[in-house]
Formats: C-alpha cells, structure tokens, sequence
C-alpha cells in the first residue's frame, strides 16, 4: 500500500474558501481522502490539511491548482519527515464479560474508554492513521455500532513552519 500524500495549506480565514477549494477538487475530479480545516495562531488564516491516495503527477497538479486560488497564501506538499494525527471514536456492542478484554486492548493503544453502558462503549484514540485502522481491526468482532474519524492534521517537524 503506498502512502497517502499530505497537502497543507495556509488561506484566508473568511467564508466560501472551503467551497472554492473543494470545488477546485470536484471540477477537477481529484480525489480527497479527507480534508481538516482549523483555526491557526493567525486569527485572519486558516490551515488546511488534505489527504489524498493518488499519484505524485496528480498530487503536483493538486497543489499547482490550488496555489493558483486568490485565497490560498501558501500552499505544499508534506514530504519528509511529518507529524500525522487523526481521532478517532468507535461505538461497539460490550457486554459486562467482555469489558476486562476491552479495557485491556485500549490500555495497549492508549486508547480511552469515554463511555461506557449497559450494553455498549465508545472507545476514543487519537495517533497515526495506521494505528486506528489497527485497532477498529481489533474492536470489529465486538459489533462496530458507530465510527467516526476526525481525518489527517500534519504538521513538517523541524524549526521552519509553512509561513517560512
């Protein structure tokens, strides 16, 4: 499986950007496997994270497209070395009995209980993508109720931020 490619970008914090980007993707038919945006320590910008599983011709495509948007500041590609994070949160069906086996395997993917009813928990982790994937393959046989995942924040590790 060949990783997925992370694109940050820095645009401006005002309503119809994340229209106008998403958007650009669709017309495009470029794939977005998920796409985060949040506030940043700059109060007019905003940061976007997309993740997509495509090609690096259509990854440079991805950002030459959106570096072209009146609203995009800075845009590039994460490559190298990179902190990736994503949350995520799992309803299954749990019995009394099986809570010991529950609260066992969270405790080795330093997972949390967040929740926990007669007949069910919610199960919180936030890590490397591969790390939720690992552990929903875990949580499956239990009976998935719900799942929610939050998608991919990264940031490039080393002194030198986006803006630079």
């Amino acid at each position: 499986m060949r990783e997925k490619h992370v694109i940050t970008a820095l645009v401006k914090n005002h309503s119809g950007v994340l229209t106008r980007v998403s958007g650009l993707f669709a017309r495009r038919c470029f794939n977005i496997d998920s796409l985060v945006v949040c506030a940043t320590e700059n109060s007019e910008l905003s940061r976007m994270t997309i993740v997509s599983d495509t090609d690096d011709a259509t990854i440079e495509q991805m950002v030459k497209q959106l570096a072209k948007l009146v609203d995009v500041v800075k845009v590039c590609e994460l490559t190298g070395a990179t902190v990736r994070r994503e949350l995520l949160l799992v309803k299954i069906h749990l019995t009394a009995a099986q809570r010991p086996e529950i609260e066992s395997t969270c405790n080795i993917y330093k997972a949390k209980l967040v929740d926990v009813t007669k007949d069910s928990a919610i199960v919180e982790l936030s890590g490397e993508p591969n790390k939720l994937d690992a552990l929903i393959e875990l949580l499956a046989p239990y009976g998935i109720t719900e799942l929610t995942r939050t998608g991919v924040t990264a940031l490039s590790r080393g002194g030198k931020g986006l803006k630079e």
